[in-house]
């Protein structure tokens, strides 16, 4: 896992054709707007996220977010964990986002 600032993580993202964005806040933060093109899988599921996260290609990269950074960091390990090689999490989230929403 890597923690990325907004800038780097956006650069290293565009640099990417084996990219996954991976929104792991609630059904209603993400109703609020999400990064385009964003898969959601709420982290808050439990052991629904592992199975649903654990079914995902290992082989990609993902850039993973919440709302500040913290849920995404547990994403991370949990996917790190699970055999995932690259995750890179977003440094303050969407809370401090300044990209493109949907």
């Amino acid at each position: 896992m890597a923690d990325l600032t907004q800038i780097d993580w956006v650069e290293q993202l565009n640099n990417d054709n084996n990219a996954v964005i991976l929104d792991v806040r609630t059904q209603d933060e993400v109703d609020e707007g999400k990064i385009p093109n964003a898969l959601h899988i709420d982290i808050y599921k439990g052991q629904g996220f592992i199975y649903e996260v654990d079914a995902l290609d290992k082989s990609k990269n993902y850039y993973v977010y919440c709302k500040a950074g913290g849920r995404s960091a547990q994403a991370c390990a949990v996917m790190n964990q699970l055999g995932f090689k690259n995750t890179y999490n977003l440094i303050g989230g969407f809370s401090q986002w300044t990209g493109d929403i949907e």
